[in-house]
């Protein structure tokens, strides 16, 4: 390129930055100058918060003004196509976007896309999988595609840390579009057995690029604190002491809900983010944390790639990520532009037993494939996914799991027409050898972050050499190298006290279901909309399953003890004296099981009496269930209840009850027998549960 093109792409770079000193940074016009000159193929491998976007916007730019068409971009998240999407406009690079977010936009943007009047569409993975979109747009564009960008490219590897199915479709689009289209692709997370793997995707002529990972400014330090409690308690004692704000990550929605309220409680502005909250809030929390209107969001994984605030003064996780890869990702989003960030991990208890779950789902069982297969060979017509759940003990996830995965086989032996699934005359064998080789790399990168935690080398040349960067150097500034701790590793026995009590008080609304399964019910006649003096009221449960604080005690009773513990009944009685439902319960009855006969009768009995209240088991198991948390799906769930229980009438029934039972798993046992009760003569029916279980697994 001449120096006329590099002045004017320095200008733009400075334009984009907002910064007149800008300067590009090692790499990054060598990129944009083979995209423009060479229109190679590439693969950028370099660290968080060295540029990548800027390659792409400025690389769009010049061959715009080159009357090349529009680039198309894959990008991951919806918080990263915000970022990305303001930081175009600053070099007048017009950007839009086609997502599930914006659906009221998409025919105007058709329109502008195909008149030459966007320079850059961002779209996620996903919409690659809509037809309507690939024909409409896709296609009529495809041939005058100026730029093919794969952000995140780490995602089209199944052996990498967070493969995305959909991203798998990307190797097809880019097979049938001009081979003299420019590509790039990028990732700071790919160390070289996931390189392989793309290029073996993508073809031999990528070409990969690929810097020094070592991020100057992080300081990073790991800290040993098995227990929930004391971890929450060093949060709120130090955060308020480290500059700026920050990111603290959590494995679970669940923690990262309980640990922004406990810091709120400590007079911490902090909130939680995850996957479970609408785009919208997730914008404005985004925007929060940009402009330091709070100090810090209460993450998992949703906040992660792409989300870029150059300021963030700290990371700090909560637990354990299950691999390097991971752990580097989330940490480099801090100190990008300033001189001094933090990155600490904290280590906790379940951290193994969390990273072992999701090693454990993150393929489903080859029996389920097997049994959908045949199911969908033998349906003429096809079948969609209710009906599935209807015929298999699946949840709808692992169904959709599966359609998923064998829908971006190629040949696929399914395909999708409307809403339902349809077999192809496609012979497919699963790869099982290939997924058991993923699982157990899956083994060795967490058994490498049990090795990080620690490390007593220096902490970003462990992290550096683990990702395959070439020349890894010491950092100078982690706790390691400087043989003492950046931040302390004490906390306050008083916070630690405050934390159990906290968690101890952690109770979870049971809210009640409000539709019945269809065709779930044909002994007791249950369908359509619940009717509301049918319907139980919002209750209550004390903890979450085997959690700190009440969890554990509620698992040693069930299976240990076989006896639910005093102190446990002093808990329900404050969080019923916290809740004072209304009208307020006037006896108590309980859920029958015919395999613990006593364990929960005898603690509604003991809670009735400290309650003052009458207790009166009118309901009867007439005949034996599945366990609830053996049935994977809604309708599984609730046909199994059907025609179980039986509810004797007594005089005195009419004012509300309290329903007790251990273990909540799917909430339709409190549903059928809240409706029994009721149909029965009862008032209002609180359903009252020792715990709550998150992943539907109580062993």
């Amino acid at each position: 390129m001449t120096s006329t093109n590099y002045e004017k792409a320095l200008f733009l770079l400075r334009q984009a930055l907002d910064n007149p000193i800008a300067g590009f940074r090692p790499g990054q016009w060598e990129a944009v100058t083979e995209l423009i000159e060479n229109r190679s193929r590439l693969l950028v491998v370099q660290r968080t918060g060295w540029g990548k976007s800027l390659v792409y916007f400025l690389a769009t730019r010049l061959l715009r003004d080159k009357n090349a068409g529009c680039t198309l971009l894959i990008s991951p998240l919806l918080a990263l196509m915000r970022n990305q999407i303001a930081a175009a406009q600053r070099i007048n690079v017009k950007a839009a976007t086609i997502n599930s977010s914006n659906t009221d936009d998409w025919d105007a943007v058709k329109r502008q896309l195909l008149a030459g009047q966007v320079d850059i569409l961002l779209i996620s993975p996903e919409r690659l999988a809509n037809q309507e979109f690939i024909e409409e747009i896709l296609l009529p564009i495809s041939q005058k595609i100026g730029l093919f960008v794969v952000d995140e490219a780490h995602c089209i590897s199944d052996w990498g840390h967070d493969f995305r199915p959909d991203y798998r479709r990307i190797v097809r689009i880019l097979q049938a579009l001009p081979q003299n289209i420019s590509v790039l692709t990028t990732t700071a997370t790919a160390n070289n057995r996931v390189v392989n793997d793309i290029i073996s995707q993508l073809g031999s002529n990528l070409h990969v690029l690929r810097g020094n990972l070592t991020r100057q400014s992080l300081h990073l330090q790991n800290i040993n604190i098995p227990s929930p409690a004391a971890r929450m308690a060093w949060l709120a004692e130090h955060i308020p002491n480290i500059p700026g704000s920050g990111i603290i990550y959590t494995l679970t929605v669940r923690d990262a809900d309980r640990v922004a309220e406990w810091l709120t409680t400590q007079g911490i502005n902090a909130k939680s983010y995850h996957a479970d909250l609408d785009n919208q809030l997730r914008e404005e929390l985004e925007n929060a944390l940009l402009n330091n209107k709070i100090k810090a969001l209460v993450a998992t994984t949703a906040l992660g790639m792409g989300f870029d605030k150059p300021d963030l003064g700290f990371v700090i996780h909560y637990q354990r990520p299950g691999s390097v890869v991971h752990y580097y990702q989330q940490v480099g989003r801090a100190g990008r532009a300033v001189e001094k960030a933090y990155g600490i991990l904290l280590n906790g208890n379940e951290d193994d037993e969390i990273t072992n779950y999701f090693i454990k789902t993150a393929f489903p069982p080859e029996i389920h494939t097997e049994k959908i297969l045949n199911l969908l060979n033998q349906a003429e017509n096809g079948i969609s996914v209710p009906q599935l759940e209807v015929q298999l003990n699946l949840s709808r996830g692992q169904i959709d799991k599966v359609l998923k995965l064998l829908s971006i086989e190629s040949p696929s032996p399914v395909v999708k027409k409307d809403s339902k699934w349809y077999a192809t005359p496609i012979s497919y064998q699963i790869d099982t050898d290939k997924i058991e080789k993923i699982i157990n790399i899956r083994r060795q990168e967490q058994e490498i972050m049990r090795q990080y935690m620690m490390s007593q080398q220096c902490l970003m040349t462990f992290l550096a050499k683990e990702l395959d960067d070439p020349n890894p150097t010491p950092c100078g500034k982690c706790a390691v190298c400087l043989g003492e701790p950046i931040l302390p590793e004490t906390y306050s026995l008083k916070l630690v006290n405050q934390a159990i009590k906290f968690l101890r008080r952690s109770d979870q609304i049971i809210e009640p279901r409000k539709i019945w399964v269809a065709q779930a019910f044909p002994i007791y006649g249950f369908s359509g909309k619940i009717k509301d003096d049918l319907k139980a009221e919002p209750g209550r449960a004390l903890s979450l399953w085997g959690d700190a604080g009440w969890g554990e005690l509620v698992q040693r009773g069930k299976y240990i003890d076989n006896y639910f513990d005093d102190a446990l009944l002093e808990g329900v009685c404050d969080m019923i004296q916290r809740w004072q439902p209304q009208p307020f319960p006037t006896w108590v009855t309980c859920v029958p099981s015919l395999n613990h006969r006593q364990l929960v009768p005898d603690f509604a009995e003991r809670l009735a009496k400290k309650l003052n209240l009458p207790f009166v088991p009118i309901v009867q198991k007439i005949r034996p269930t599945q366990y609830q948390k053996q049935m994977s799906n809604s309708y599984q769930q609730a046909h199994n209840l059907d025609g179980a229980f039986a509810v004797e009438s007594f005089p005195g029934m009419s004012g509300s009850v309290f329903l007790v039972d251990d273990i909540l798993n799917s909430r339709w046992t409190f549903t059928v027998i809240s409706a029994l009760l009721r149909r029965a003569g009862s008032g209002s029916v609180f359903p009252l549960a020792l715990a709550l279980n998150i992943l539907g697994q109580t062993d």
